[in-house]
């Protein structure tokens, strides 16, 4: 019951109008929220905020809260969770304006699961499509979640090769969660909704709206550890999740592209400005898969769940102990940590996916295009 109770309090708070993300986090440095939630119900001028609220919460207010709970009560796959929650994902209360409410359509211990974004153009050529085709499917079979944001374009293709591989991908969305938008994405939308999550801060029912969709893309790169670039212009929209991705401390990824067209020139100034330059998913792994080691060991610390089953990374750590030369068993065993049992087996299954190969003396890793 407590718990419902403090649900009710951050959709009351977050109802008010004009009281964002960033504001919220802010005034909870000095009160709680059933003492901000208190002063917004009986003395909003108190706050002394800019552009001070006038008005005490309302009928109104109190009536969409009551038709979030019913949206959230309507399904068990319908959850509302806030910075407190304990499937709240930690990479995002880093932020300094981390999502006051969270809608999610969906299995939601999936968001505790470190994932890779991929963005790029609406208007992809056929080979950028089947560049984030193939890289999504490669990543999510190395266990990463798959986040986008089901736009046109490079976004669909990053969704669709993660299903087809039967991973897990996120859709992020610019309206709310019950919103599918663009329409012809109805059938990504569902397939998304059963492997994934189905992932908005706007209230259910929010239609599309021009200045949402640059929201959202903070959520994208804040949930994960890398964002990838495939095919951006230099006023693509997918710069912007680039650049919130570089602000929050994140890696980000381009792949290079024809200088003669244009239509990669925004990937190419993030490769000037420090972004990592790839051309297969090994680029993506070697970099991201100590960051997930530590994401989960943060997430098991602090939840005190079980995700072995779900998901341990096991392919992505013993990847990053086999080189391109040949590398003797021992030193695999010796730099994976695990025991010469597992990492057989394992390596096993990385050599049917086409990672690694068997050679005299050990295994290499093998270069994919």
């Amino acid at each position: 019951m407590f718990i419902k109770n403090e649900l009710v309090d951050w959709l009351i708070v977050s109802s008010v109008s004009g009281l964002g993300p960033a504001r919220i986090k802010q005034l909870l440095n000095t009160m709680t929220m059933a003492e901000l939630k208190g002063k917004l119900e009986h003395e909003p001028m108190a706050l002394s905020l800019m552009g001070a609220f006038s008005n005490k919460v309302g009928p109104a207010n109190l009536a969409l809260v009551e038709q979030a709970l019913n949206w959230e009560d309507s399904d068990p796959l319908h959850h509302i969770i806030y910075p407190k929650h304990a499937m709240y994902p930690p990479l995002l209360n880093e932020l300094s304006d981390p999502p006051s409410l969270l809608f999610i359509k969906g299995d939601i211990e999936n968001l505790l699961i470190p994932s890779i974004a991929i963005v790029g153009s609406r208007s992809a050529t056929q080979s950028g499509l089947t560049i984030a085709h193939q890289l999504a499917s490669e990543l999510s079979t190395m266990g990463l979640n798959v986040i986008s944001g089901m736009a046109i374009g490079i976004d669909g293709a990053a969704h669709q090769g993660a299903l087809d591989v039967n991973g897990r991908s996120f859709a992020v969305l610019g309206t709310g969660v019950d919103i599918i938008y663009p329409k012809r994405h109805e059938r990504l939308y569902h397939a998304i909704y059963q492997q994934g999550c189905i992932i908005s801060e706007f209230w259910p029912q929010v239609q599309p709206y021009s200045g949402n969709f640059p929201k959202r893309n903070r959520i994208i790169s804040g949930l994960s550890l890398g964002t990838l670039v495939v095919e951006a212009a230099r006023k693509s929209g997918s710069l912007i999740t680039a650049r919130l991705a570089m602000e929050q401390g994140r890696e980000v990824f381009a792949v290079p592209g024809n200088i003669l067209t244009g239509q990669s020139q925004g990937c190419h100034d993030l490769l000037r400005n420090g972004a990592k330059l790839v051309d297969n998913a090994q680029d993506i792994v070697e970099e991201l898969a100590p960051l997930c080691h530590f994401h989960l060991e943060q997430v098991k610390s602090r939840h005190h769940i079980g995700l072995d089953n779900a998901f341990d990374l096991p392919f992505a750590s013993l990847l990053a102990s086999v080189g391109y030369e040949t590398t003797p068993i021992d030193v695999v065993v010796e730099h994976s940590g695990k025991t010469i049992e597992l990492v057989l087996e394992q390596l096993l299954e990385l050599e049917l996916q086409g990672w690694v190969t068997a050679v005299p003396g050990g295994y290499v890793k093998l270069k994919r295009s």
